[in-house]
């Protein structure tokens, strides 16, 4: 009897899944507290690659921003803030994996480094646990401070390079 094994996905696969999305659903239960009541929109890795690849160099683009902007696109109240920060990494993950393989020259790979969270704080989520985001970050003439605890590090003056989607 021959076994067959399962192989891992590889990021790029998982960026281009479909799985019935995007979808519309009623916000849960709890999430009404932080949302309020009405619909939101889970979005597929893909629909967030779109977006992010729209942001110029030199620029960037909170997360929160990319949640407002596809719940306009979709009519919805609130676009989910898990799956966000999940297909977020993925795309990440999938420009790295393209970049470590030789398929694509930095230039081509979805700018996911211009992607920061509240604050203009750097993702640790993302491949090197923010280390490459800070990298291309400053290769873009971004200054990165580091804060007292050593960890965490931010855009300085991120506000001034905020790019409207």
């Amino acid at each position: 009897m021959v076994r067959k094994v399962k192989t891992r996905k590889t990021w790029g696969e998982k960026l281009r899944e479909e799985k019935g999305l995007p979808k519309i659903v009623e916000i849960p239960p709890k999430m009404r507290k932080r949302f309020g009541e009405g619909k939101m929109l889970i979005p597929k890795p893909l629909d967030i690659d779109a977006l992010i690849r729209k942001v110029r160099k030199g620029k960037l683009v909170p997360q929160e921003m990319i949640r407002e902007k596809l719940a306009k696109e979709f009519n919805v109240e609130v676009t989910c803030p898990i799956t966000t920060g999940i297909f977020l990494r993925i795309v990440a993950e999938a420009a790295e994996e393209e970049l470590s393989s030789g398929k694509r020259k930095i230039t081509e790979i979805t700018p996911y480094w211009r992607v920061v969270k509240k604050d203009g704080i750097l993702n640790e989520k993302f491949p090197g646990e923010g280390e490459i985001q800070a990298k291309r970050l400053r290769e873009e003439e971004h200054e990165i401070v580091v804060e007292k605890d050593g960890k965490l590090r931010r855009v300085k003056d991120f506000e001034k390079y905020l790019q409207k989607l």
